[in-house]
């Protein structure tokens, strides 16, 4: 016998949320700058007003899937965090295998904050104000955890693994095939290494 189907119990999407989540992959893909709110509502199958009820603008849409793609990075760091308890060295090394990963696939675009700081040079910018947010709460962790793997330079072991993660956001993007971002766990074990030495 043949079981019926069972009706799916998601209660469907708000359009407040359909709209972040339709600007979601067109920022992502196309750049902020790039998208207009007349492309994101009429994919989302929204109205203007529905935007404009939740967002106040555009640059207050973009700030929404920053602080959600900020939420989306720390999952995944929280993640690798959790996999070794108290080894911070294995904890970052977890983290940019799972980023080597993931820079392989063809849709992958870097960092969506990332991607906004660059897009958007001015001081002040909300979303250039969200991004940064982000990367100064990043450098801190990173910080923490040099201190924690017993760092002379904490501070210098922290900004260059900074620098390390930074890097491969950018290179997944430059290259097509064969891309450099698959050598990231191996160069921060190394710089690591040398910073404990």
């Amino acid at each position: 016998m043949i079981e019926p189907k069972k009706p799916d119990t998601a209660p469907p999407l708000r359009a407040a949320d359909k709209i972040r989540e339709t600007a979601k992959e067109l920022f992502y893909r196309d750049g902020i700058r790039a998208v207009g709110v007349d492309e994101i509502v009429a994919k989302a199958g929204a109205t203007k007003p529905s935007l404009y009820r939740t967002y106040k603008s555009k640059d207050e849409l973009a700030a929404a899937v920053l602080r959600e793609g900020a939420d989306t990075f720390w999952s995944r760091f929280d993640a690798a965090v959790a996999e070794h308890p108290g080894d911070p060295r294995a904890q970052v090394l977890a983290y940019l295998e799972g980023l080597a990963q993931r820079a392989v696939q063809d849709d992958y675009r870097g960092c969506p904050l990332s991607n906004a700081a660059v897009e958007y040079p001015e001081r002040g910018h909300l979303a250039r104000a969200t991004a940064q947010e982000h990367k100064a709460d990043l450098r801190e962790r990173l910080r923490g955890m040099a201190t924690e793997m017993g760092a002379d330079d904490a501070n210098g072991l922290a900004d260059a693994l900074l620098l390390l993660i930074e890097g491969a956001f950018l290179t997944s993007q430059l290259f097509d095939e064969d891309r450099p971002t698959a050598e990231v766990a191996r160069a921060a074990a190394k710089l690591i290494d040398a910073y404990l030495a």
